[in-house]
């Protein structure tokens, strides 16, 4: 048994950020760049349509050669640099390095938003026709031809690039390391005086509904005594988002967003729909989780609260056995995958001050990622690892490709997440008990809840954000109104409506970058089409293994609709949306019958 959670290895890279060799491959990294912008200067040109040449295919070549070898430095780097910053936000020298990066990111979206206006002016079909490489790189470069059409003018996007560095870059990083460092005063026994809010969030999920009660108070008390700033960072953010998507010529940002995500409006509407559909299901299961626990509703600080069914406590060593174990019962590649990075030490896992809260995968270097998580000894800490883990190995697939062709969307980017967690999840289903299935069940369906139901608050939220914002800044009390508003929408009758949480906008971290705004429906797309993947697998598991991989490693190359359709699925048909939702209909009535019958033994 591990005493202390693990913290994942960056040495392995690079010594140290103040190390000889970091600093060599940052100037390497900046010469690079230097290096492109001339090549640039020498041969990317935006003119007006021309007849396409044999010379105009070479400099593109290059153009495209060149991109993808800069790209992948700086993804390192960036990687490398954020590792430090998203496990200690006090390290002022990691904070130093993150800001001369984003000096050369700005360098590098200039480039990129050049490299973009000269596609525009191209040939693109002649030039995928007669060019392998830019053949192999169709999809990025029909989205550049696209894209192009929206863009400002050169000086107009150069300006913007610079400005953003002390616009909504500047915010971001300051709300990441500003509620990193929050302490919040906690009056609970056996709890520190006082402790990082990332702790105070965990107490979500503790036995206890006291301690729950007194850890939800003492947080909303935290956010309310810092709010002015963080809602400052919030209308700077969306104020910027507002002007360059009104300036650009998208009809909003939700638009915008959407041909990011590589999917259209009635791809979003079918799926938001059926998601509306499925309220009065998620409500059935609140009103459920609220009987095991013997409360007539659940207070939004019992929403992760444990059942009470001599819940399992799985150590770090004991789900990552189990992860490998049945990673390994659907193949090989996989179980090989994951037990690398427990070997390699890619995870960090232990909660600490200025850590940065919840959980994620990132990219390192062509095979390797690296996972952050802040575990706790439950079930759903196995399965965010397991997660987590799914992110990782969709990075393995994707390792032989260019760096724009491992460009995934959001929408896409949950497809492996998902299968690998519902892959732990119906093994654990198998091997339990009925105590243990119906706390397995819950966990499952306390993560779907979030993903259906919270999501679309989330969304509703910041769609009235962004309306709102477009006429000028919204206060504190506007922002808590607003969310309270989405959360009334969306989980109904089945939360006290007294006990909600007014401060999720100041919580959730994906509401402050400029460059990806609605950072919420993509989890929702990627849970309901991973549960579609998944009745696929359970079909016919051979010809699905057959084209799984060839499907992460694609994710890149086409959009979100014809990926599916490699599947046989209609993503703007209802039907598919509805049928990956009944999947969690059936566990919410395995879970009701299951909670009826623990009460009827217990009578």
């Amino acid at each position: 048994m591990t005493a202390t959670l693990p913290h994942w290895d960056m040495t392995v890279v690079y010594p140290g950020l103040e190390s000889s060799e970091f600093a060599d491959s940052f100037r390497a990294m900046q010469a690079n760049i230097a290096a492109l912008q001339a090549l640039f200067d020498e041969v990317v040109v935006p003119q007006q349509p021309a007849p396409f040449d044999e010379q105009t295919r070479a400099n593109v070549e290059r153009v495209l050669e060149r991109i993808n070898a800069v790209l992948e430095e700086v993804g390192t780097i960036e990687a490398y640099i954020f590792a430090f910053v998203s496990t200690d936000s006090r390290n002022d020298t990691a904070l130093a390095r993150l800001s001369e990066l984003q000096q050369q990111e700005s360098l590098l979206s200039q480039l990129m938003t050049r490299f973009t206006a000269w596609i525009g002016s191209l040939d693109v079909e002649a030039l995928i026709e007669r060019s392998p490489l830019a053949a192999g790189h169709s999809f990025a470069l029909r989205q550049a031809k696209e894209r192009s059409a929206h863009l400002m003018s050169p000086i107009e996007e150069a300006l913007a690039a610079e400005l953003r560095l002390t616009g909504s870059s500047a915010w971001s990083t300051l709300n990441d390391t500003f509620t990193a460092q929050i302490a919040v005063p906690l009056d609970i026994e056996g709890q520190p005086a006082e402790a990082p809010m990332s702790v105070v969030r965990n107490l979500a999920s503790h036995p206890d509904r006291s301690v729950r009660q007194r850890a939800y108070q003492a947080e909303l008390a935290a956010w309310q005594r810092h709010a002015v700033p963080i809602a400052a960072a919030l209308n700077s953010i969306k104020g910027e988002v507002n002007a360059l998507a009104r300036r650009r010529g998208w009809d909003s940002p939700l638009d915008q967003t959407l041909f990011d995500a590589s999917m259209d409006r009635e791809i979003l509407d079918a799926m938001m729909n059926e998601a509306r559909a499925s309220f009065p299901d998620f409500r059935r299961y609140l009103r459920a989780k609220a009987r095991a626990l013997k409360l007539p509703r659940l207070a939004w600080y019992d929403l992760f609260a444990p059942l009470n069914t001599g819940n399992r406590s799985w150590s770090f060593d004991e789900a990552r056995d189990y992860i490998l174990t049945h990673f390994g019962a659907y193949g090989a590649p996989l179980q090989q995958y994951a037990a690398r990075a427990f070997r390699e030490h890619w995870i960090d896992a232990e909660p600490r001050a200025g850590k940065q809260g919840g959980a994620f995968c990132m990219p390192l270097r062509r095979d390797e990622s690296r996972i952050l998580a802040n575990y706790e000894t439950n079930y759903g800490g196995m399965s965010t690892l397991a997660h987590e883990l799914g992110h990782g190995y969709h990075n393995v697939r994707l390792a032989a490709r260019t760096a724009l062709q491992k460009n995934t969307p959001m929408t896409l980017a949950e497809t492996a997440s998902i299968f690998c967690e519902t892959l732990v999840k119906q093994a654990a289903l198998k091997d339990a008990g009925p105590a243990a299935r119906m706390e397995i069940l819950e966990a499952s369906l306390q993560d779907q809840c979030q993903v259906v139901v919270d999501i679309t608050s989330r969304f509703l939220f910041e769609q009235q954000a962004f309306e709102r914002r477009q006429a000028r800044s919204l206060s504190v009390e506007e922002f808590c109104e607003i969310m309270l508003e989405a959360q009334r929408a969306t989980y109904g009758d089945s939360l006290e409506e007294r006990e909600l949480h007014p401060y999720m906008w100041a919580a959730k971290g994906h509401y402050y970058s400029g460059d990806l705004s609605f950072y919420n429906f993509p989890y929702m797309f990627g849970l309901l089409f991973g549960l579609g993947l998944y009745a696929h697998y359970q079909a016919d598991s051979e010809a699905f293994k057959r084209s799984y991989d060839d499907l992460l490693s694609s994710t890149g190359l086409a959009d979100a609709g014809t990926l599916a359709a490699r599947f046989g699925i209609d993503l703007r048909a209802a039907d598919f949306w509805r049928s990956s939702l009944d999947i969690i209909r059936q566990d919410i009535n395995r879970f009701g019958a299951l909670v009826d019958q623990d009460t009827a033994t217990e009578r």
